[in-house]
């Protein structure tokens, strides 16, 4: 059975409003006459967003011990769901709270080892010691891998930021969460060039969107599930700034022309759902405050939803 994980948190992100993409997406299907979100089984996961007004910050790491609480959450939610023998979907504000995902999925499966896809406009891979804007949604890769990217430090981190980071890393467990061999991106287009020299020390594969379409979507997704065959669960996390928004629209706290068509992000799951690895799902970075288009990325992000758990549900 689907059960949703209802992540309302957004204090990663540099721009307010991913708090309220659910209720965006909510609203999507009341207008498609869908009442999917009374049909699933949900949990509501409790949020630091006040925090965001906070006067004192940390510049490298901002509100990180409110993100790590929020992580330590929303790891809980993830791991009962599996425990209830539920298929989880995290429905997520900012992306920070991936990290909890990731370690919520471990921490349901010791001893097992877990593949991520991430689909995604961005890296996500900096650490406090790297970040250029201190915000915590775009560190969740480094912390499920334990790393620092030091070689290409150019923060000097205070000392407080520095033990909620290492508490980051270590959740869900002491031993690290993730193997760079595998994580494999799709869509990867916007990063710094300490993420991409990480990426490329690590031999971490990332598709652009050019790539994808060359290769076909079957294909690409073939050779993914191969280098992710000793894998025993696999999760998605799909940002949708991976979608381009010139052709769907801005409601995202990071838009990045030249992305992928909804129809494409539909394929994408499709044939990696039909090797029935995939045991979680996650949702991230819708915003309606930022929709040119009325609430057209929820609803497109709400299509895709529905999609999926139809195919979940046969």
């Amino acid at each position: 059975m689907i059960e949703l994980i209802k992540n309302r948190s957004d204090i990663g992100a540099g721009t307010r409003g991913a708090d309220m993409g659910i209720d965006a997406m909510e609203i999507a299907a009341i207008n498609r006459g869908d009442d999917y979100f009374n049909r699933h089984h949900y949990v509501d996961v409790k949020t630091h967003n006040e925090t965001i007004y906070n006067k004192f910050t940390s510049s490298f790491a901002k509100r990180i011990e409110h993100v790590y609480q929020q992580c330590e959450r929303v790891c809980m939610s993830v791991t009962n769901a599996y425990r209830q023998g539920n298929f989880p979907i995290v429905l997520s504000g900012d992306h920070s709270s991936a990290l909890g995902t990731i370690a919520g999925i471990r921490q349901a499966h010791p001893g097992k080892t877990i593949g991520v896809i991430w689909l995604d406009a961005h890296a996500d891979i900096h650490s406090p010691y790297t970040s250029p804007s201190g915000n915590v949604h775009g560190m969740p890769l480094a912390a499920a891998l334990k790393l620092d990217n030091l070689n290409h430090k150019v923060n000097e981190v205070e000392e407080d930021v520095k033990w909620y980071w290492e508490r980051m890393k270590s959740l869900g467990g002491a031993s690290s969460a993730l193997d760079p061999k595998h994580l494999i991106y799709l869509g990867l287009r916007d990063f710094e060039d300490a993420e991409l020299q990480l990426i490329n020390e690590k031999g971490i594969v990332h598709h652009p969107v050019s790539y994808v379409r060359e290769k076909g979507i079957q294909q690409v997704v073939h050779d993914a599930l191969q280098q992710l065959s000793a894998c025993d669960v696999l999760y998605i996390s799909f940002d949708v700034d991976s979608i381009d928004c010139d052709e769907v629209s801005y409601g995202t706290g990071t838009p990045v022309p030249t992305g992928f068509y909804a129809e494409e992000i539909i394929q994408i799951f499709d044939a990696f759902l039909s090797s029935n690895k995939i045991t979680c799902i996650e949702f991230a970075e819708i915003n309606p405050l930022l929709d040119n288009k009325g609430n057209q990325m929820a609803e497109t992000a709400f299509q895709v939803l529905a999609h999926i758990s139809a195919s979940l549900e046969k």
